[in-house]
């Protein structure tokens, strides 16, 4: 494995080795914060704040809730919301009730959340009323038996409570007409649990603590099976990571850091929500990180120390009018994930900030940190760094066997941060690994001699647009069901706004189908990421000799 010779650029103080066995689980690490920290703030979202103490209480309360519905150890209970308190409640709750949490993607359509509640065999789910029609829409089909209804203003002070709610419902309507019988809001249900009391569980490494979804070579979306000992070893990773640079705020500070990226992605999970519990820090939940005048004006009342983001808002945010309202002269870790990072944006982040973004690499299999830049550069890299401490990183050919040093081949990777393997998927789990235990992870890159990686390609197919991933089977077997196609294809075409958008080819069937037909029926069954932003219509899609379409030639086109 080139002898690991990337430990050679570590910044000073940062291990080869971390001890991922400190806590028996995330409840463990959560419980030392809750108990250590409980008079600081750890959230702090539309002005005000939520303590450990009270992160502490609301969430045993809300596991004593769970425990009531008759829920057993092991059994999955989806989060489908975006950031705001009831989220890192309820993921407490639920991980100290022994249970496994789902993260669903709160603009998720039917079809894509009852996959994902069929598939995890979610007993409950705990989601927000503006998704909630969504939710109605397929709830027949799945196992969810348990709902618990949240509002945007529901943890906020009453009076600001009921404004905010009543502006969203009636003013800017955005909680469209549902039917859930049944269905218990999440402050009574607070209120029941804690007239009860939590029943302690044996909360233990290898217990499943997250099932993360990713996208499907097949069009199948996949549980990555995440264990409490990969995500609890990725903190502490992440944590030595910032070290150097983070040791160097003040003891008067508190550590805080900006969580605009969604609670729901792995990234902002661990790197925001789990870090910042270690650490003792305040999270500043974003509900909308596309409202920029609103995320400005937010941080304008914070120090900020840490600011993990993708590259589409590190730009959109520094070309903002009101940038400077914000005081970044504290901020210590400025690190960019989910998708690649672009010069031109690093260069104005830096002249703005005097804070170097550290690209960071990792995946929903990963938990996900994989390889990050060092925190102590002043220069922008255009890699994605090295491996983090604990962490073996290579690079195979087609055979399996490792390419000399310079020479390109897949990114493989092994951890302690590394995925059980896919949720019910022995099949998948077993290709996505390498007879020697490294998970593969589809892209091609290459080594330099300080041990620095790079990508070059991708293996797979897959479309990444702000972060996520878009694997082009699901588009096209959704658009295929649509009457009037008679074919179509899907790839990935540049974009400078989102990294890549997706680009649909389609051959018709009925020549009367419209483009507009087409945008229509992908809405309504599609997220927006994996929507096709260019349509074009061909009398026929080019093809191997066997029938296979050829992508390659319609990216060029």
């Amino acid at each position: 494995m080139t002898d690991r010779l990337w430990l050679n650029s570590y910044p000073p103080g940062v291990p080869a080795e971390v001890d991922t066995a400190q806590y028996s689980s995330l409840v463990a690490l959560m419980t030392e914060s809750f108990t250590q920290y409980a008079s600081r703030p750890a959230y702090s979202f539309m002005g005000q704040t939520m303590t450990f103490a009270q992160t502490d209480q609301y969430s045993q309360a809300f596991a004593a809730y769970l425990q009531s519905l008759g829920l057993v150890k092991g059994d999955r209970v989806a989060l489908m919301m975006p950031n705001m308190p009831q989220y890192p409640i309820a993921v407490a709750a639920i991980l100290r009730a022994g249970y496994v949490l789902v993260n669903i993607n709160p603009l998720y359509t039917p079809r894509e959340l009852a996959h994902q509640l069929k598939d995890s065999g979610a007993k409950a789910i705990v989601i927000i009323e503006n998704f909630a029609c969504t939710l109605d829409k397929c709830l027949a089909a799945t196992s969810v038996k348990h709902v618990v209804l949240c509002a945007l203003g529901d943890r906020l002070s009453f009076f600001k409570g009921l404004l905010v709610n009543y502006v969203v419902r009636h003013v800017k309507k955005m909680v469209p007409d549902y039917n859930l019988p049944g269905a218990v809001r999440f402050n009574a249900a607070l209120a029941q649990g804690a007239r009860g009391t939590v029943k302690e569980v044996d909360v233990q490494p290898d217990d499943v603590a997250v099932l993360q979804y990713t996208g499907g070579t097949t069009g199948v979306s996949k549980g990555a099976v995440l264990l409490h000992r990969h995500l609890v070893a990725n903190v502490l990773q992440s944590e030595a990571w910032n070290a150097p640079v983070m040791q160097e705020v003040p003891a008067s500070e508190q550590l805080t850091t900006v969580c605009a990226l969604p609670l729901y992605h792995i990234f902002a999970f661990t790197v925001g929500m789990m870090l910042s519990m270690r650490t003792g820090g305040k999270l500043i939940l974003i509900p909308n990180p596309r409202d920029f005048p609103a995320v400005l004006k937010e941080l304008s009342r914070h120090t900020i120390h840490s600011f993990p983001a993708v590259n589409t808002l590190f730009n959109g945010l520094a070309r903002h009018p009101d940038f400077n309202t914000v005081d970044w002269t504290h901020l210590k870790v400025s690190l960019g994930g989910g998708t690649a990072v672009q010069s031109a944006v690093a260069k104005l982040w830096f002249e703005k900030t005097g804070c170097t973004i550290c690209e960071g690499y990792g995946l929903s299999e990963t938990a996900p940190c994989v390889s990050c830049n060092p925190v102590t550069a002043t220069e922008f890299t255009g890699t994605i760094g090295v491996p983090l401490p604990n962490t073996d990183m290579k690079l195979i050919d087609d055979n399996g066997q490792e390419v000399a040093l310079g020479q390109v081949g897949e990114i493989v990777i092994k951890g302690p941060q590394v995925m059980a393997g896919y949720w019910q998927r022995p099949d998948e789990t077993v290709k996505a690994m390498t007879a020697d235990g490294f998970f593969k992870t589809g892209d091609i890159g290459c080594m330099d001699e300080r041990g620095f990686f790079r990508i070059v390609d991708r293996k797979k197919d897959m479309i990444l647009v702000n972060g996520f991933n878009v694997f082009p089977t699901e588009v096209e077997d959704v658009v295929a069901q649509l009457e009037g196609v008679l074919e179509c294809a899907c790839v990935g075409v540049p974009d400078a706004k989102t990294g890549e958008s997706v680009k649909l080819v389609v051959v018709k069937k009925n020549p009367a189908l419209t483009e507009a037909q087409i945008r229509a029926y992908c809405k309504e069954n599609l997220t927006g990421y994996k929507q096709p932003r260019l349509i074009e219509f061909r009398t026929e899609l080019p093809k191997t000799p066997v029938g296979k379409i050829l992508r390659r030639e319609l990216r060029g086109k």
